[in-house]
């Protein structure tokens, strides 16, 4: 055990300590370091906060950060940044890469679970828009031990007839919410009918002017939205859904994140994207 500790570059245990959710464990070192405050929101809430920082402010070339954090029943913790985590362009062959135990989550029957992975296509205001070799995202869950429950990558890489950026037409953002849980039972209810709701109004919008073949004010025609967004169940008796998000702006998925995560408040202490 000693040698994967030493081999990771951080470590975090979270247990019960005299009722309390605690960090009993905390490890890190170069290029990672953890920040856990001594209290985020109401002291009544159960939870802990921990941020992760990298020196340098970003995953630069070379760097290789590896992350096993371990929460124990009845605890709350949440894993956060203060700001959205930046890569760096790669010298020659040295690679960037961030890894949360290879991103894979192992919970329990009642576990609850929140995951966000999202992705800009860089500083898109500057003209940077998909520029990079390769980008892999992993999400696995297990339940009880080694029982597949939810297995997700995502894989963008420049081909030979299209790069990214002309697959990815005029979307700037890619990302996916997991809501998991019976905690989370009624944000998943109220997710879903709020992006049943958001779909049906955006896929259909009424023209603005005159359109070729005479269509008028009064018509509607198929637009390219903004903002897309899909919901699907997943697991035994749907106990968990993922959430899936192409959007043209960072801001407007910010938004999203804010509005439908913000029941989490009596949960967190706060709200996640307050």
């Amino acid at each position: 055990m000693e040698s994967k500790i030493e081999a990771a570059t951080g470590k975090l245990v979270v247990k019960k300590v005299g009722g309390k959710s605690t960090v009993t464990r905390c490890f890190s070192k170069y290029p990672l370091k953890f920040i856990i405050p001594n209290k985020v929101g109401s002291s009544e809430t159960d939870a802990v906060w921990v941020y992760t920082l990298t020196y340098g402010g970003g995953i630069v070339s070379g760097d290789s950060i590896s992350c096993e954090i371990t929460v124990a029943d009845a605890c709350t913790a949440v894993l956060t940044t203060q700001a959205s985590t930046k890569v760096y362009k790669s010298l020659g062959s040295k690679s960037s890469e961030q890894i949360l135990e290879k991103q894979i989550f192992r919970v329990v029957l009642d576990s609850s679970l929140v995951i966000v992975d999202w992705i800009t296509s860089g500083r898109h205001e500057s003209g940077e828009k998909w520029d990079f070799e390769l980008y892999r995202s992993t999400n696995h869950i297990f339940l009880e031990g080694d029982q597949p429950l939810f297995l997700d990558s995502v894989l963008l890489e420049q081909g030979n007839i299209t790069n990214i950026a002309e697959r990815m037409q005029d979307y700037q953002v890619i990302a996916m919410v997991i809501l998991l849980g019976p905690k989370l039972k009624q944000i998943q209810i109220q997710v879903q009918e709020n992006v049943r709701r958001m779909m049906s109004e955006q896929l259909y919008l009424p023209s603005t002017g005159l359109r070729p073949h005479g269509k008028t004010q009064s018509d509607h025609f198929l637009a390219k939205p903004s903002f897309v967004v899909s919901c699907s169940a997943f697991g035994p008796k749907g106990i968990g859904i993922v959430v899936r998000i192409a959007a043209m702006t960072t801001e407007s998925v910010y938004r999203f994140l804010q509005h439908q995560l913000a029941g989490m408040e009596t949960l967190l202490g706060v709200s996640p994207y307050s």
